[in-house]
């Protein structure tokens, strides 16, 4: 088959490893990829925006299967238009999209359908001072959340009252989040251990592939901002076999059985960020395609032929069989900029990647770019150095992802120190 894949951070250069080591793979175009795609496919700039248009681009490039990495082009209806041309899309269309497009729409959901999740109330921006009010009576720390897509970055947890009361000023009145956060929920702060589960789906039939857990602040120890991420494992040993059948039979099937009830049957990858409490597994939140850096320690440990299951779910007649996992595992690393989540340079010189020729190890590339044959960042999040070994040893495959971390160097080079080590207490 031949295959496009849309997107060009270090989630779809894991897609385009992935894909390109499967059999039914002809030809691999990345649009637009980076420089680490390169070598794995055909990196293409088209302007994705013009939907009608790249619908008569894969018609002619004669693409079986389009896979959309990034939630902005599914929440703006790519796979809608890419599907009316009669073009199989691995990705749900912009109205499944909405239960990672807006929160209220996805929290709604789970209420309506009691799938498990934390208490929350909803306000608009119009309603400051009520939501203000609301507050008051909270129990402490409080999670506020900007409704719309904010890259990860549209949540905020809140101590006491007074950063509450920041907190809305900022969403509500600066703006920080634009249109995203002119809607806000208040939820009660959950407590326990996060997961990552992606469910391939065809909207009905789902397979789970390993759990992961991700590390979303900037800082060691989970303090400081929230990121995109800064890295992530697999497979978390906090969900076991009878975890995962919670998993699914509590959240993934009714939330499938929902959306199809709801006329939003969501074909694609449904990631699940749960967190893992004393009553049992709660939806953090929904996504409507693979997570960022989750993907890159994952699909590592996804044996068989990948393009045959994403094809199959795209064809609504999935196929688990053509896929297995691993007994490995993977630890990913992401190196920053110094200064992100805010404000950081670009355009450094990146050393070191080719002193990297560890078979165990895969460099992902996220924020970078080739200018005068040399590679050199262009995001907040740089790389994603991820070690995959054959043994369930995350403590072997953390000392060999930072081992591989430390030939690289960049000005201002940042990146946690203590990725996967949550894991440790739990596989000891």
């Amino acid at each position: 088959m031949n295959v496009c894949l849309i997107g060009s951070g270090g989630r779809e250069h894991a897609l385009a490893y992935r894909l390109k080591q499967s059999e039914s793979l002809n030809k691999l175009y990345i649009v637009p990829g980076n420089p680490g795609t390169k070598n794995l496919g055909e990196n293409l700039n088209y302007d994705i925006n013009d939907k009608k248009g790249f619908a008569g681009f894969c018609k002619e490039k004669g693409i079986d299967l389009v896979v959309i990495g990034p939630e902005k082009p599914l929440t703006e209806g790519l796979a809608d238009v890419l599907r009316e041309e009669g073009i199989k899309v691995f990705g749900p269309d912009s109205k499944a999209a909405d239960i990672e497009a807006h929160k209220s729409f996805s929290k709604g959901l789970m209420k309506k359908y009691s799938v498990p999740t934390a208490a929350y109330e909803e306000f608009e921006d119009t309603e400051k001072e009520k939501a203000i009010e609301y507050i008051k009576g909270q129990k402490y720390p409080v999670v506020i959340k900007a409704d719309g897509l904010a890259a990860g970055k549209g949540v905020l947890i809140c101590a006491d009252y007074d950063e509450a009361v920041d907190a809305l000023e900022e969403i509500f009145t600066d703006k920080v989040f634009g249109s995203a956060g002119s809607k806000v929920l208040i939820e009660e702060f959950m407590t326990g251990l996060e997961a990552s589960v992606f469910a391939i789906t065809d909207g009905t039939d789902f397979i789970c592939l390993p759990a992961a857990q991700d590390h979303k602040r900037i800082g060691d120890g989970d303090k400081g901002k929230n990121t995109g991420g800064m890295g992530a494992y697999a497979p978390a040993p906090l969900v076991t076999e009878e975890l995962q059948k919670e998993i699914d039979d509590k959240i993934i099937c009714p939330v499938l059985d929902a959306m199809r009830e709801e006329g939003r049957t969501f074909v694609g990858c449904l990631y699940a960020g749960l967190m893992i409490t004393g009553e049992g597994a709660k939806v953090v939140e929904f996504n409507c395609r693979f997570g960022d850096p989750e993907t890159q320690a994952v699909l590592p440990l996804v044996k068989g032929d990948f393009v045959k299951l994403l094809y199959s779910a795209a064809n609504y007649k999935l196929d688990k069989n053509c896929v297995s996992f691993s007994s490995g595992a993977s630890v990913c690393v992401v190196t920053a900029s110094g200064g992100y989540p805010d404000s950081f340079g670009k355009g450094f010189v990146i050393e070191g990647l080719d002193s990297i020729n560890d078979p165990e190890i895969i460099v992902y590339h996220a924020g970078t770019k080739e200018t005068d044959g040399k590679i050199v960042t262009n995001g907040g999040r740089v790389l994603g150095i991820t070690s995959v070994i054959k043994e369930n040893d995350l403590k072997a495959a953390k000392q060999k992802a930072y081992a591989a971390v430390s030939k690289i160097n960049y000005t201002n080079i940042y990146f946690r120190k203590d990725i996967s080590d949550k894991a440790f207490d739990k596989v000891s």
